[in-house]
C-alpha cells in the first residue's frame, strides 16, 4: 500500500476511507488517487459516492 500524502488531496473523498485500498500517485504538481477496483482507475475527485466503496476496518485495540 502506498502511504497517503500529508496533507491528503481531496480530504472529503471516500477513497481515503475505502478498504480497496487506494494508491497515491504523486507528480511534481499534483496527486492522483488510483483505485484498484475501478476500470478507469483514476476517478474524478472528490469521490462522494461509489458503488464499490467498502469502509476500511478501524484498527483493533
Amino acid at each position: 500500500m502506498t502511504p497517503p500524502p500529508d496533507p491528503l488531496p481531496f480530504p472529503d473523498s471516500l477513497c481515503h476511507r475505502c478498504a480497496a485500498p487506494p494508491r497515491y500517485v504523486q507528480t511534481r504538481t499534483t496527486t492522483f488517487i488510483m483505485c484498484p477496483l475501478l476500470p478507469q482507475k483514476y476517478a474524478p475527485q472528490p469521490v462522494r459516492a461509489c458503488s464499490l466503496f467498502r469502509p476500511h476496518d478501524p484498527p483493533q485495540g
